[in-house]
């Protein structure tokens, strides 16, 4: 029997996952869709459950490292419909789970809107950014969600809203498994001024991170009250390599992965950091990127 019957046309098999990762590592998916629409996600997420097949979402890619052997799961990507869409309401957003972030941002500063100047720089989709609470040095994603849209394991759709949600440091309490979207309060404000903030927020990251390479964004979160880069640094790992990973020489906390990489080195790079910085600090490091 065919367990997605009628669903062909958004339906592939034995799919290569690669391509839509930043670090353009890993294997294949059993089953890759891409929903059209929520009718069909819902379809889609209740035939998984039914079928006792596990069940993950993929937004930009941007901090995620997927196992070479690929994964025995259906692997949904929001990016086709509505799920790409935003809808501006004076200074209210509804921005959908597969919309993307960086062009989102760039939109606010046009229309006069400020609040998420701080996510300048940091690829990836509304879904990802609002489930991992994105952001940096200069503020997250979550000061600005008013409210998320989520659909559960059994095809639920219910809404949370503040004071119900909490973003706290790379983390939410959503539980829910699927992001439909979120809605955004901003502030108006002067365009020129935002954009004068962006630019700043770009040049910053452009000196002290390595853009332009194949890495998926800080590999660590920065334990409470020092940087994480700080401390690989300071264990002398600067440069590290393992097979195709390497430690990047500008920002002690990003992984490169050059052309001959595999996720098996990325995996054996964090583990001799973690093991380095616990050796000589005393502190455990907590992964920020996601591992499938």
């Amino acid at each position: 029997m065919n367990i997605f019957s009628g669903l062909e046309k958004i339906v592939e098999k034995n799919y290569p996952l690669a391509k839509y990762t930043w670090y353009q590592t890993g294997g294949t998916a059993d089953y890759f869709i891409r929903p059209k629409t929520v009718e069909q996600l819902k379809d889609v997420v209740t035939r998984c459950s039914e079928n006792e097949i596990p069940a993950y979402i993929i937004g930009g890619g941007s901090n995620l490292l997927i196992n070479d052997k690929g994964l025995k799961a259906a692997v949904i990507k929001l990016a086709e419909g509505p799920f790409k869409e935003t809808q501006f309401d004076g200074e209210e957003i509804i921005a959908w789970a597969g919309a993307e972030l960086g062009k989102l941002t760039l939109e606010c500063v046009q229309k006069g809107l400020s609040g998420l100047e701080a996510l300048t720089g940091i690829p990836g989709t509304i879904g990802g950014a609002v489930k991992m609470n994105a952001g940096g040095n200069f503020g997250d994603i979550g000061a600005a969600v008013e409210s998320v849209t989520v659909m559960d394991s059994q095809g639920n759709i219910f809404e949370k809203s503040k004071p119900e949600l909490c973003f706290d440091y790379r983390q939410t309490n959503i539980t829910a498994k699927f992001i439909l979207n979120a809605k955004l309060k901003l502030t108006t404000a002067n365009p020129e001024q935002i954009l004068r903030n962006v630019k700043e927020i770009w040049i910053y990251k452009k000196n002290n991170q390595p853009l332009n390479t194949r890495n998926a964004g800080c590999v660590f979160k920065n334990p409470r009250g020092v940087s994480a880069g700080a401390l690989i640094d300071r264990a002398g790992l600067k440069g590290l390599k393992v097979g195709g990973a390497l430690i990047s020489e500008k920002h002690a906390n990003f992984i490169i992965a050059e052309k001959t990489c595999k996720s098996k080195d990325i995996l054996r790079l964090t583990e001799t950091m973690k093991q380095k910085v616990m050796e000589q600090f005393g502190i455990e490091l907590e992964l920020e990127i996601q591992i499938w």
